[in-house]
């Protein structure tokens, strides 16, 4: 195993257990992809620390096993933020609309403005 990758391997596993981050915090913080940490964890550790491979590997599978947890928080939320932001414009439509539709209604539809266009 080359020298960059056994360091990577160690630093990541390190990040890992101080912070007990996900697969995909460990990515972004490292640059990496979702699969390298992946394998890097899985794979190459247990070659370096088996020790240190079994720590990372409750870890990962406690993350795991939140996964569905952390999702649903996530979706909630956007569509709360989402929901605030479509009251919003709804209101601002509304607004907009409401007040068009009213000044039609009160120039176009006034029965003084119906018998000029009648007559002319």
């Amino acid at each position: 195993m080359q020298e960059y990758i056994r360091k990577r391997v160690l630093d990541i596993c390190n990040y890992i257990l101080e912070e007990s981050a996900t697969v995909r915090q460990t990515a972004n913080v490292f640059g990496v992809s979702k699969s390298t940490v992946h394998k890097d964890m899985t794979e190459r550790l247990p070659i370096i620390n088996k020790e240190l491979a079994d720590k990372i590997k409750e870890i990962l599978e406690k993350n795991k096993a939140e996964r569905h947890l952390r999702g649903g928080e996530a979706t909630k939320k956007k569509y709360m933020c989402n929901k605030d932001t479509v009251n919003e414009i709804d209101t601002d439509i509304h607004n907009v609309i409401g007040n068009k539709i009213g000044s039609e209604i009160h120039t176009e539809m006034h029965p003084i403005n119906e018998l000029k266009t009648v007559n002319e």
